[in-house]
């Protein structure tokens, strides 16, 4: 049977970690995969999540199944760190995932037995992984113009224009914060007019939340996402709890519907659970039970918070502490890196140019010019700077 088969596409970004490991070079950067990393190279256990870990290993006396939902009590309060002061918060449902790609998936289940000639608008570009999960639903995809290469901002007006066209069977996918791949973000403003079209033309949105509090806080961050929810009667979120709360292998997301009652809601949740039992059947419990306890327990709110705002800032350092270091070395074709929000920004370099940067410099981004900000160390800064001029002259 397998004889027939072809050899699998590598994952563009995830081989680079592969590659990058083999390197033997003392000033290898790794800048592909979207880990966040301290100052010292590492991707760190956040205080917040330890002493939830020790509490519940002391408190926790079986490892018994949960439920196809997953924790309840993580699903309420991931609806309530997005939904709260909201008037979705009364009439949306949520179910535990194995991570936002889990979420992402069941979603797309969802349309498609809801609605399946439905066409998924997407940026262009887009996150690597959202046209593959929606095409292997059944789904249909396209793309909506997003990132202006020449500003590397937002082309507002282009991408309004085009989601004008969008109609009754059509969904359209938008990032929550910190754009991926590119780091550009739509305003508060632009938030406004795609719910207004919404409402007008009858799309749904299906918001991809993964970076809350990495662009410019938990608040802000959350805010054209709770805009559209207030103002709206049905959408999807899938949201991450990898990035935020530093829980990557722990794979935990969760789906949220949010419709026009908590009746409706509660079907399209059941039917989630119905196509979660004919796949993965019941997520991880593991990492849903620590952000549980992280998000109802106000002293470690309150640490998790703290630390959430020191990466925040941390990735703000970096960004001016490269713009900078670039400008010193005489040019400034690289600025809008300062202004980009989140872990990611596309640098602009053609795919010859990031293989030139893999090769002289150790540097290893991904093909697109997309380089992580977040997993920079500042001792690296310095080094990324001469690579980035010197292939760009």
């Amino acid at each position: 049977m397998f004889k027939s088969l072809s050899p699998a596409q590598l994952d563009p970004i995830l081989s680079l970690s592969i590659a990058y490991r083999e390197d033997p070079r003392d000033n290898k950067i790794d800048l592909g995969v979207g880990v966040y990393r301290n100052s010292l190279g590492e991707t760190p256990i956040m205080q917040a999540v330890q002493l939830a870990e020790q509490r519940l290993i002391k408190t926790q006396t079986t490892k018994s199944y949960v439920s196809l939902a997953g924790s309840e009590v993580f699903n309420q309060s991931m609806m309530d760190l997005l939904l709260s002061d909201t008037s979705a918060h009364s009439r949306a449902a949520a179910v535990q995932t194995p991570g936002a790609s889990g979420a992402l998936r069941m979603l797309a289940d969802l349309i498609q037995v809801a609605q399946p000639d439905t066409t998924v608008w997407l940026t262009n570009p887009s996150y690597v992984n959202h046209k593959p999960v929606m095409e292997a639903a059944g789904l249909k995809v396209k793309y909506y113009p997003y990132f202006e290469p020449e500003t590397k901002q937002v082309n507002s007006d282009a991408m309004l224009k085009e989601i004008a066209k969008a109609g009754p069977k059509d969904v359209v996918l938008l990032h929550g914060c910190c754009h991926n791949p590119t780091g550009a973000d739509i305003t508060f403003a632009d938030w406004q007019a795609i719910t207004a079209l919404a409402n007008k033309n009858g799309f749904m949105p299906f918001v991809d939340m993964a970076y809350l509090g990495f662009g410019d806080g938990l608040e802000q961050d959350g805010a054209g996402l709770k805009y559209m929810a207030d103002n709206i009667e049905e959408m999807v979120v899938a949201t991450s709890c990898s990035k935020n709360f530093g829980l990557y292998r722990e794979r935990t997301g969760a789906a949220i519907i949010i419709s026009n009652s908590q009746q409706e809601a509660q079907k399209a949740k059941g039917r989630v659970l119905t196509l979660a039992r004919s796949s993965y059947t019941m997520p991880p419990d593991h990492g849903a039970a620590l952000v549980a306890d992280i998000l109802n327990d106000q002293q470690l709110t309150t640490i998790w918070k703290d630390e959430l705002y020191t990466m925040h800032s941390r990735i703000l350092t970096l960004r001016q502490g490269l713009t900078q270091a670039i400008r010193q070395r005489g040019s400034e074709q690289f600025d809008f890196i300062e202004q980009h929000k989140g872990m990611f920004s596309v640098t602009g370099l053609t795919p010859e140019q990031i293989l030139t940067v893999r090769k002289k410099y150790g540097i290893y981004a991904v093909g697109d010019g997309r380089i992580n900000i977040a997993g920079l160390q500042e001792q690296h800064i310095d080094h990324l700077a001469d690579a980035l001029v010197s292939v760009s002259r």
